[in-house]
């Protein structure tokens, strides 16, 4: 039933649109020259000036709801990584709010001692190898904070054995510009088995070299 409907829509648009088409074929051939040479010199040139400042307008729009409904999550998040006190929920809370507020500090000045804190308890004792997402997760948002006290642990992270969380250390020190990392980046850059960890410090790198 619903494909039917969907399909007879269908039609219908082709319908209308070639009506259309059609009609405006008509009701050109009638305009006289003159008519005609005045909307190709003056009324298309409008029309598509009109275009391009309603697009940019619609996108204006649109970037303000996004920003919106983005601060709008963010106070939810935050409210909520507040409230919680079970350690695991509030690791996921925080991680959210990390990534909905665009791995940007902006706007969680409030909270970043105790993300911080979370952010790096979780990084020393989440041991194994199926938590190494957890460590390396933490790793890379600790980068976001703008927290140079944590980079001696990202630096010692930097030597964990499991590569994704090399990696993400890699991306965190980069997040902070931290130009003491340089030479430790370096070697991991050059020799280090996998190809993450390696792109990961190389970005680093240029990230440092640019600050």
């Amino acid at each position: 039933m619903q494909r039917n409907e969907s399909g007879q829509a269908n039609l219908t648009a082709i319908v209308v649109l070639i009506g259309i088409i059609i009609t405006g074929v008509w009701v050109w051939k009638r305009l006289s020259l003159e008519t005609q040479e005045y909307v190709i010199d003056q009324a298309i040139p409008m029309a598509f000036a009109g275009l391009v400042i309603a697009t940019g307008l619609l996108m204006l729009v649109r970037a303000f709801n996004r920003r919106r409904a983005q601060r709008r999550e963010r106070a939810k998040l935050l409210a909520a990584f507040e409230r919680a006190t079970v350690r695991e929920k509030k690791l996921e809370i925080a991680f959210a709010l990390i990534e909905v507020n665009g791995y940007r500090v902006e706007g969680l000045e409030s909270v970043v001692p105790a993300l911080r804190d979370l952010f790096v308890t979780t990084l020393q004792r989440a041991l194994g190898d199926k938590q190494h997402r957890i460590r390396g997760m933490a790793a890379s948002h600790l980068g976001v904070l703008n927290d140079r006290t944590v980079i001696p642990l990202l630096l010692k992270t930097l030597e964990d054995d499991h590569a994704y969380v090399r990696s993400c250390a890699a991306l965190g020190l980069g997040r902070l510009r931290a130009s003491e990392a340089k030479e430790k980046l370096t070697t991991a850059m050059e020799e280090d088995w996998d190809q993450t960890v390696r792109s990961r410090s190389k970005e680093a790198l240029e990230r440092i070299k640019q600050s």
